[in-house]
């Protein structure tokens, strides 16, 4: 899937959840929509955890000014790894 705004993946969301309520797919269409859905999910939330980790970068100094200090995206991304890898343990623990 080619990189797609964060605005235009909900509104793809949406519809599939619109689509998957309404009831009239077959099950491989429903499948289908559902596997979507969850790598739109999980794109909006990378791209919310990024948002959100340059947003923490803005800084108050004593002074009252706000400094900005550089984002490297590829580092946030790997600060999020371990917390990933806990929420699948977490998950599996509960499948078992």
């Amino acid at each position: 899937m080619a990189e797609m705004k964060f605005e235009d993946a909900l509104k793809r969301l949406e519809k599939i959840v619109g689509e998957l309520e309404s009831g009239n797919l077959s099950l491989d269409e429903s499948l289908e929509k559902y596997e979507e859905g969850i790598r739109l999910s999980k794109a909006c939330s990378k791209k919310l955890e990024v948002a959100k980790k340059k947003v923490e970068i803005l800084l108050k100094s004593e002074d009252g000014s706000v400094e900005l200090k550089p984002f490297d995206e590829k580092l946030a991304e790997e600060d999020m790894k371990p917390e990933i890898k806990k929420k699948r343990a977490k998950t599996e623990e509960g499948l078992f």
